[in-house]
């Protein structure tokens, strides 16, 4: 089941900061790092956000979130996090899906590390395309992917 978190609730933000934890742990492995920057990101910075949380439930548990910011012209993800319990059920497609469906708009654009490779492809799948290679002052290579209405995979 997905629905909308109400993230400003600390109980809520607390279990969206659980799966952050969880999934960026092992993105960070990943990559190869110890300094991962969503890593740092507090329950009291969840509860403040002014993005969109939806969270995909399995047996009454959070399982997954998706983070998001909608403009009249562009679906922006700004995070999409499965708990590692939860990996490789296709939860992280189902919630894309969803919001995708929910919230048409002209473009999407999602960003993520050049190295993670599973995330980079289900974009890919969804019809996204790297536009942008690039090192932030973190030092870890990002990418940013567009996908614009119409476009074909």
């Amino acid at each position: 089941m997905i629905k909308q978190l109400n993230h400003s609730q600390h109980s809520v933000a607390s279990q969206i900061y659980g799966v952050f934890q969880g999934s960026y742990k092992v993105e960070a492995a990943l990559i190869g790092t110890t300094h991962f920057p969503p890593l740092s990101r507090s329950v009291q910075n969840i509860e403040s956000a002014t993005t969109l949380f939806y969270g995909y439930f399995e047996a009454n548990v959070l399982a997954a979130v998706i983070e998001i910011s909608v403009t009249d012209m562009l679906l922006s993800i700004e995070s999409l996090t499965v708990s590692p319990h939860f990996f490789r059920k296709g939860i992280a497609h189902k919630l894309l899906n969803f919001i995708i469906s929910t919230y048409q708009r002209p473009e999407a654009i999602v960003e993520t590390a050049a190295v993670n490779t599973p995330a980079i492809n289900l974009y890919r799948k969804q019809g996204f395309r790297v536009f942008k290679t690039w090192t932030p002052a973190h030092g870890i290579e990002k990418v940013a992917m567009l996908m614009k209405k119409g476009q074909s995979t």
